[in-house]
């Protein structure tokens, strides 16, 4: 009676039946992986919820000699697609799938959702150089003069890839560039 609408609500701990055939559909993970992703996913975060401090700290331990704060505050977004806040297991997963399991263009594309922090579908100089900056904090790079400073750098890049001419990347021309160019990618997607 006081309890209405939670019927058939799932809590943020729970693994369904439907979560685990929605995560198999949109993944190549087998349903045993799944629930063992499931449960290391609960061991770091019984709650249910990784936050930004959590993400943070997760990250840090994947590059000691960097900085991680800078970067994570754009990865941190990019996984948090409902915008609540918090990374749940199923955008934890599909992040993870995608960025371990996707094709190269998968892959490209999360890479492209991340830099484009505006959200209106193009990377501007401005977001190119901030995330470039962001990248060499997390990888410990200090030296940044010269043709490695990031403003410059971001210049170069757009410059060499930007197919329409507008001083901006769509999604179309940032993977085409990074496909085509290992430098370009290697920078700006080194993981891929």
């Amino acid at each position: 009676m006081g309890n209405k609408g939670a019927k058939g609500k799932k809590t943020s701990t729970e693994l369904t039946a439907r979560e685990i055939t929605m995560l198999k559909a949109n993944t190549k993970y087998s349903e045993k992986e799944i629930r063992e992703w499931h449960a290391g996913f609960l061991r770091d975060c019984p709650s249910g919820k990784l936050d930004k401090k959590k993400f943070v700290e997760v990250y840090k331990t994947f590059y000691p000699q960097g900085k991680a704060d800078n970067f994570c505050k754009y990865a941190f977004a990019t996984f948090d697609t409902n915008h609540d806040g918090s990374i749940d297991f199923d955008e934890f997963i599909l992040a993870i799938s995608v960025s371990s399991q996707g094709d190269l263009d998968d892959r490209l594309e999360l890479a492209f959702d991340m830099y484009d922090v505006s959200g209106d579908g193009q990377i501007d100089q401005k977001e190119l150089a901030a995330l470039i900056s962001a990248m060499y904090d997390l990888v410990g790079e200090t030296d940044r003069k010269g043709d490695r400073e990031p403003k410059k750098r971001a210049a170069e890049i757009i410059a060499k890839i930007d197919v329409g001419g507008d001083k901006k990347l769509n999604k179309q021309e940032f993977i085409a560039g990074c496909k085509n160019d290992p430098l370009i990618r290697r920078l700006l997607a080194p993981n891929v």
